[in-house]
């Protein structure tokens, strides 16, 4: 697969297995995810067009790996199980988090990344990014640190991946928030979109930009193909 892309692709795309992922995060072993994988195999659905994204999924989270991810991987602090089905295959923008982010690919799927210490004055360009490929059963852990936005497919069926992350993470802020990031000095509340979930959009990128995104992404929004 990884040939396949690189040979329909302008853009080199590397696996997660190379060393160059290991700036943006690592791949982990020894957790026993079947659980996971099955319900999302046989109870998620990949929509026809966009993305559905689901923070938190109560039956997910009701298994006991939940625990043993929220104990090992994040030291005790609370976790939230969800997920991201779709069939994507441009940039969009970039999101970071304060927190690592795992990731389990139910399927393969390539991944968009850059450093947030890339980011100059909230922007950054399409060019800074790096493209790698997730394969099928893969279990990653992506750094605070590491840009990244929706995965993309590799077939015309789409994608599906599992999204862990610090409880709370993409959800909405309250007014009280809203006002408190609307008011700061801090040139990076700009890019607060939802609660610790720091955006840059690609302008062209209209559900993001709809929802008030900083405009942050520039350069060609380019498009990943796999065939």
């Amino acid at each position: 697969m990884l040939d396949k892309l690189n040979t329909v692709n302008d853009v080199e795309i590397k696996s997660v297995y190379d060393p160059d992922f290991s700036s943006y995060g690592k791949v982990i072993t020894g957790y026993e995810m079947d659980e996971l994988i099955s319900y999302m195999k046989e109870q998620t659905d990949i929509p026809q067009n966009g993305n559905k994204y689901i923070p938190s999924d109560i039956n997910m989270e009701a298994f006991p790996i939940k625990t043993v991810i929220e104990t090992v991987c994040y030291g005790g602090k609370p976790i939230q199980i969800g997920y991201c089905n779709g069939r994507n295959t441009t940039y969009n923008g970039f999101e970071y988090h304060k927190g690592s982010e795992l990731n389990i690919a139910v399927t393969d799927f390539m991944l968009v990344l850059a450093h947030t210490w890339q980011i100059k004055d909230n922007t950054i360009h399409t060019e800074d990014a790096q493209v790698f490929y997730v394969p099928e059963g893969t279990v990653i852990e992506m750094y605070q640190t590491t840009l990244h936005l929706s995965p993309c497919r590799t077939c015309d069926e789409g994608f599906k991946c599992i999204v862990i992350l610090p409880k709370g993470t993409n959800t909405p802020l309250t007014e009280e928030e809203k006002n408190i990031r609307n008011n700061s000095k801090d040139p990076e509340s700009q890019l607060l979109l939802q609660r610790n979930k720091w955006v840059l959009s690609h302008p062209e990128r209209k559900p993001l930009m709809d929802q008030g995104a900083h405009p942050g992404l520039i350069g060609e929004n380019k498009e990943l193909k796999y065939e």
